[in-house]
């Protein structure tokens, strides 16, 4: 900011940047409220202990794809204990939520397998008109 001293009077050349810096903040409100904060992702849900432990569970309801890892060899897959291959998984699912309302399936997978054979069980649950998967994870047992 220069100053001119002494009654000349004359104009002073150097820009003014207050209005600069108020357009500058501005617009930066404006980009941070426009852009999304939308986190991209895969919507998992966890099964949720019973409110009531005497509670007996109703296993007939729930469906649970078991994927089993194999050293050397494809996974294994089971649809509640009951061994199925990965060709039969889509018109198994199919059938069994062809006349249910409650279109719930949990997948539970091994440690060591590779996620990419869980997702491609997320997708054949999708494909079968499952409406919400979950994700099934190893209990945590207190003192270890």
């Amino acid at each position: 900011m220069a100053m001119t001293t002494g009654g000349g009077g004359g104009y002073s050349s150097d820009i003014n940047v207050t209005p600069m810096i108020d357009i500058l903040l501005v617009l930066l409100i404006i980009f941070m409220v426009i852009v999304p904060v939308t986190p991209k992702g895969l919507d998992a849900l966890v099964p949720q202990p019973p409110k009531n432990p005497n509670q007996k569970q109703d296993n007939e309801r729930t469906i649970v794809v078991q994927v089993m890892y194999r050293l050397g060899a494809p996974p294994l897959y089971k649809i509640n204990e009951t061994d199925v291959s990965k060709a039969e998984l889509l018109p198994r699912l199919s059938d069994i939520y062809a006349n249910r309302a409650e279109r719930i399936m949990f997948v539970k997978g091994d440690d060591k397998l590779d996620f990419r054979y869980i997702a491609e069980v997320i997708d054949i649950g999708r494909s079968a008109s499952v409406e919400h998967i979950g994700l099934m994870t190893p209990k945590i047992l207190a003192g270890q």
